[in-house]
């Protein structure tokens, strides 16, 4: 029994090992094709399109909602002590150094990255790359590596948006309940600071997009040709995103602060 055990073990941590090898050989192909010539840009601004634009509308309601949860459970906490005019504060660095980054990642994971992997999947299924790889096409090059790019591009300014809307949330809440408008924004204004909370908040959704288009180009290009390969690796990508934000960002917060 103990020796099956250890051996399921050592199966297992073989496997997770070589997983880990061949995605850092398909990102290392990622950044070579993203130096390589012609840029596609066409490309690019279409991705651009898909991934962030058609994101806005899930972005924005769902930033509102958060925020206006946190103006009232803020409120209702501060009320206990009086210090219901710092709820800017509370409200703006939740968002800002936190929520707002993580939240984006894992909305945009479900909508963005599991659409990402499904399409290149189909695309493997019905042959369409081997289709361009007989035009003498690198796939990597024309289909892959302008959705990683969209992907790393559009995050940070999601995550963005979706602070902007959850302080406007919270704000609503707050002044609905009685916060004084002028001391909501006082208070925001003197706990962010640029450089720690906005830049650091920048930095870390930026390292989100990376991981949300990596898993999901990878997970796309690498799946079964069959509708059933499809439909595993887009519920692999959804898994592995979500819970490898959710790490990354206790390593990003534990060792930068951010």
């Amino acid at each position: 029994m103990r020796i099956a055990l250890l051996a399921d073990v050592g199966v297992r941590s073989t496997t997770f090992a070589e997983e880990i090898g061949r995605i850092t050989v398909f990102a290392s192909r990622l950044c070579g094709a993203a130096v390589r010539r012609p840029l596609r840009m066409r490309r690019f601004v279409d991705e651009v399109f898909y991934l962030g634009v058609l994101s806005l509308v899930i972005i924005c309601v769902c930033g509102l909602a958060v925020g206006a949860v946190l103006g009232l459970q803020g409120y209702n906490t501060l009320e206990r002590f009086g210090a219901t005019d710092a709820l800017g504060t509370v409200v703006g660095l939740s968002l800002i150094r936190e929520l707002g980054p993580v939240l984006t990642a894992l909305l945009t994971t479900g909508r963005a990255g599991s659409a990402t992997t499904a399409e290149i999947g189909t695309m493997v299924a019905t042959e369409q790359l081997d289709g361009l790889r007989m035009m003498s096409i690198d796939p990597l090059h024309y289909v892959v590596m302008p959705k990683a790019l969209a992907m790393v591009f559009v995050m940070p300014l999601l995550s963005a948006l979706f602070i902007v809307c959850g302080i406007t949330g919270g704000y609503l809440v707050g002044v609905y309940w009685g916060v004084d408008p002028g001391s909501y924004i006082t208070s925001l204004e003197t706990a962010v600071t640029f450089w720690d909370e906005v830049v650091g908040s920048l930095l870390k959704s930026l390292c989100f997009g990376i991981l949300v288009g990596l898993i999901a180009t990878y997970r796309g290009y690498f799946s079964a040709p069959t509708s059933q390969g499809v439909s595993s690796a887009t519920t692999a990508t959804v898994v592995q995103a979500s819970v490898s934000i959710l790490i990354f960002d206790y390593f990003i917060t534990a060792l930068w602060g951010v």
